[in-house]
């Protein structure tokens, strides 16, 4: 399911390279469980990577945001700046976005890791319309490249998806799919 790809620009797999980032820290979230399915509609050229070091993140420290970041942070500047877009699938928590995802966020203001990187965003949790407002202006703030139709909010994420993280709300799926087509189209046929 994960394809790694290495970061000196030479990808194992030829092809697209797409970073997907969980909001959630909790493996088998439905957030990571939305990642697996996107991952498993992708086309064989597509090399799609799951990043699971979210939480090696270190808080954001102004004073430590240089040529030399502490090594999670340079590991995902060098990730990001390896691929062709990013898909990010969160939770929201107390009507927010996730702290660990938004002190990620925050790592890359300073850097060009996401200016005009083709970026789609799905929220799914209870309710979800708060953080993605908020990680839509983050992302703006960022200089990335939300694309248009790669956005979607889906509520009540716990009734669409059953205990083994199979996705069974018929209506998700296809919105799923074509958020997923939507931003591989632009993805695909933009140069990088």
């Amino acid at each position: 399911m994960n394809k790694p790809f290495k970061t000196d620009d030479t990808p194992i797999l030829k092809g697209t390279r797409i970073l997907a980032i969980s909001g959630s820290l909790r493996f088998g979230s439905s957030n990571h469980h939305i990642l697996k399915y996107l991952a498993t509609q992708v086309p064989a050229d597509v090399n799609f990577t799951i990043y699971d070091e979210l939480a090696l993140i270190p808080p954001f420290d102004p004073g430590l945001d240089n040529d030399s970041p502490p090594e999670p942070v340079a590991n995902l500047r060098e990730l990001l700046a390896a691929v062709d877009g990013v898909i990010i699938c969160t939770p929201e928590y107390a009507f927010g976005v996730p702290g660990q995802l938004k002190n990620m966020l925050d790592w890359l203001v300073s850097s060009s890791s996401l200016v005009k990187k083709p970026v789609a965003l799905i929220t799914a949790s209870l309710g979800g319309e708060h953080a993605h407002a908020s990680l839509l202006l983050t992302l703006g703030a960022l200089n990335s490249s939300v694309i248009d139709g790669a956005t979607l909010v889906i509520s009540f994420i716990r009734s669409k998806i059953n205990a083994e993280g199979h996705i069974i709300h018929q209506g998700t799926e296809e919105s799923l799919k074509i958020v997923l087509h939507n931003f591989l189209t632009l993805v695909t046929d933009s140069p990088q």
